[in-house]
């Protein structure tokens, strides 16, 4: 009896797992079929030196793609046993799947699986409507499901007071060329399987903005307009920093924005106070929160919008060679 995965079921699930977020949407993974079991590496070839230089965006990537793998094998009804940083030796390899006990998915599996494919980030200005209590503490058990936190930071001054360290991060990264220049080279303005589309980028920034936009070209709006006068902010956290933690964080950002998607809601990521060592010490701070911030997201209602384009699944697998 077979008891590893086979090829057919990594390109399977493949197709799931690149549906994943990426800074720039640089798409930083490769997946590979071993012994059996199912492998998500870093793809250092698409990492971003002056962005990214410790690789925290990368590992958070690989951990989006990992919860997408982990969701699309237990709905096909081989559910995955993971173990995250196997190898020592090969610090590249991020986690590895091997089948567990086979079972019927769950309605939450299921809901779950069903937004894969209908989430993607929103820039668009959101709606005014607020989002209701119940779908934010859907938020938080997302999180905490993947061993992580989430803060919402609802309000005027608590927005307000992220909105500060956010800008202080913008304006620090956008004061390197070698930053500017790397977003530019992710910029697409014709049709490409990877970057950033300029009808994805969502409006032009505005000085009077409480949050900063990260400049992918969008279009123009009127002069002196807000952008949103009260967004919801929320702040994901997790236990530590190490890489394995980054990796935890990935797949609790994923499985929360399937979440938001499931519930309807739009969410863009903020990760520039991330970015900056000192902005994301401030901000683990002023929030009181045991651990480190990972991922910064906007949360809201909003106008539908376009996913982003993505690689073939080809392009990303590994499999074994098979003798004639």
């Amino acid at each position: 009896m077979d008891i590893g995965y086979t090829a057919a079921q990594l390109r399977t699930a493949a197709v799931d797992a690149v549906r994943a977020p990426s800074l720039h949407n640089t798409q930083p993974w490769r997946l590979r079929l071993r012994d059996g079991g199912i492998e998500v590496l870093a793809d250092p070839a698409r990492r971003l030196p002056a962005t990214d230089p410790s690789g925290w965006g990368v590992r958070i990537a690989c951990g989006a793609a990992l919860f997408n793998l982990r969701i699309a094998l237990a709905v096909a009804g081989v559910p995955a046993r993971v173990r995250l940083r196997p190898d020592p030796a090969e610090p590249d390899l991020l986690a590895r799947l091997v089948p567990d006990l086979p079972r019927r998915p769950t309605p939450a599996e299921q809901n779950l699986y069903g937004a894969v494919p209908r989430r993607f980030s929103n820039r668009l200005p959101f709606w005014p409507d607020p989002v209701p209590a119940d779908a934010r503490w859907r938020l938080g058990e997302a999180a905490r499901a993947e061993q992580c936190w989430l803060e919402l930071l609802i309000g005027v001054s608590a927005v307000s007071a992220f909105g500060e360290i956010a800008r202080s991060a913008h304006r620090v990264l956008e004061r390197d060329p070698a930053y500017r220049a790397e977003r530019e080279g992710w910029l697409r303005r014709e049709s490409t399987p990877d970057g950033v589309p300029g009808s994805a980028g969502g409006p032009q920034g505005e000085p009077q903005d409480v949050l900063p936009t990260r400049g992918y070209g969008g279009r123009d709006r009127a002069p002196g307009r807000d952008f949103e006068p009260e967004p919801l902010v929320g702040v994901l956290g997790s236990m530590g920093n190490t890489a394995v933690d980054q990796v935890i964080a990935g797949q609790a950002l994923q499985r929360l924005l399937l979440t938001a998607t499931d519930a309807g809601l739009s969410v863009s990521m903020l990760s520039q106070p991330i970015e900056v060592p000192t902005a994301r010490e401030q901000l683990r701070l002023s929030l009181g929160r045991f651990g480190t911030p990972q991922m910064a997201l906007r949360i809201g209602y909003g106008q539908p919008g376009r996913p982003t384009p993505r690689r073939g699944v080809d392009e990303v697998l590994d499999l074994p060679v098979v003798s004639a």
